[in-house]
């Protein structure tokens, strides 16, 4: 028999949240209901299906769907589930499934949009309830699904907000994201990263914004990135290779400085740490921008600067380097992370060959600087599992932040609002009332 797990309203304190949070599995299961099976999550990009019959797989919370561009050029949102005997549909995380998708267990084919095709062997449904016609014999779509400048997202739950309300003014992250390609559109790229975490969920999603990690945590891919410079002893310009690892070390006076903004249901953003270069690469894509925009719009658009913005509860999108990060939470201690680079239509080759080295040098598992954060995560959750504590503190400038009482707030850069933020959200999810 499934324990009850601890009553929400006492789980969650403006400036603490309880360590069951992060370790209880049966709170894990009820995030999965509350959280994942209400709010948007993020599937997939509009490019990563341009033909008909492409597909791309992805998990809302528990559920299997795949992301297929149907005959009519539309993407659409299914459930991985054959209604016939209940197989899975599509095994490869994605490819191509032709004209028709074909259940491998007993034939039935089905539309790229769901919709029953045809069966083998139909005489032997004649005088049966069996219906061609009958959606229940078609492959279910999940209750909503909206895309917001190709970035497609899904919703388990019948009711609730559009996509735009519930992004918010979040969405100018997105819109900067599509702003700097000067065809006004991106496509995803370069291959994606996989990352297993041996840690709940929602310590990546805090980590995101958190400024005062970065020094501690990668103190040692700083060193080494500093000594690699002057071992080159050229007294030059520290090459951009480096300079994005050693950028991690800067004091605590630098990341107070750093704009620290939240927004109601969880999301929120922080200020760039890297000042955009003047180097020809960069001089390049400005170039590309000026073509179809002239300066002042391209001066508007890149004035947008952002580090890591979080679209709670499931991705991070990073304007400045074209990546995004998707979450997807397995177990109460186990989380995969893919992350994406996508390319800026109508920029410079150069350009989009620095985001991949981007991320290659600070995203890959391989790295020198995941590969710390990830050791990190999984010594907060081994940590919270001991009896050590049973508060986790969220103390940090508490109460300082100031609300425009438009669901928008803002801290300074050391804050731990962007925490508190979405916890406040995860509250407001997992309450009874909701």
């Amino acid at each position: 028999m499934t324990r009850q797990p601890p009553a929400i309203d006492t789980l969650v304190e403006p400036d603490r949240v309880h360590k069951s949070v992060y370790v209880d599995p049966d709170l894990f299961e009820l995030e999965m209901d509350r959280i994942f099976g209400h709010a948007w999550v993020y599937v997939g990009h509009e490019s990563q299906i341009p033909n008909v019959g492409d597909y791309h797989q992805a998990l809302i919370g528990r559920e299997a769907v795949v992301m297929v561009r149907g005959e009519d050029g539309k993407p659409h949102v299914l459930y991985n589930r054959c209604p016939h005997k209940g197989a899975k549909l599509l095994a490869q995380p994605c490819g191509n499934a032709g004209r028709f998708l074909r259940c491998p267990f007993h034939g039935w084919n089905f539309r790229c949009d769901g919709r029953l095709l045809s069966v083998p062997a139909r005489e032997g449904y004649e005088d049966t309830r069996f219906d061609l016609r009958d959606p229940a014999f078609s492959v279910r779509r999940v209750a909503c699904q909206q895309s917001y400048r190709g970035f497609v997202f899904a919703r388990l739950a019948e009711s609730g907000p559009s996509l735009e309300e519930f992004l918010g003014d979040i969405r100018l992250t997105l819109d900067n994201f599509c702003d700097r390609a000067p065809e006004g559109e991106v496509e995803v790229a370069g291959g994606v990263f996989r990352v297993w975490q041996r840690s709940n969920w929602k310590i990546f999603f805090e980590n995101l914004n958190d400024t005062s990690h970065p020094m501690v945590t990668h103190e040692s891919a700083v060193n080494a990135a500093r000594a690699e410079y002057q071992h080159r002893g050229d007294g030059g310009q520290m090459p951009f290779q480096l300079h994005i690892i050693e950028g991690n070390g800067e004091p605590y006076d630098f990341w107070a400085g750093l704009e620290m903004v939240a927004y109601d249901r969880g999301h929120s953003y922080m200020g760039a740490i890297f000042t955009p270069p003047t180097d020809p690469v960069s001089l390049g894509h400005q170039a590309a921008l000026e073509a179809v925009h002239g300066p002042e719009k391209t001066h508007e658009i890149l004035s947008v600067q952002r580090h890591n913005s979080i679209i709670y509860p499931s991705c991070a999108p990073h304007t400045s380097f074209q990546q995004l990060r998707v979450i997807r939470p397995v177990a109460v201690d186990r989380t995969l992370v893919e992350i994406y680079t996508f390319r800026l239509k109508g920029a410079p080759e150069d350009y989009f060959q620095r985001s991949i080295t981007y991320a290659n040098i600070v995203n890959s598992p391989s790295s020198n600087v995941m590969p710390d954060d990830i050791e990190v995560y999984a010594r907060v959750q081994e940590g919270l599992a001991t009896d050590g504590g049973d508060w986790v503190s969220l103390h940090r400038e508490a109460g300082r932040e100031q609300g425009d009482g438009n669901g928008r707030y803002t801290g300074g850069g050391l804050s731990e609002l962007p925490m508190r933020n979405q916890f406040r959200a995860w509250a407001e999810y997992m309450g009874e009332e909701a």
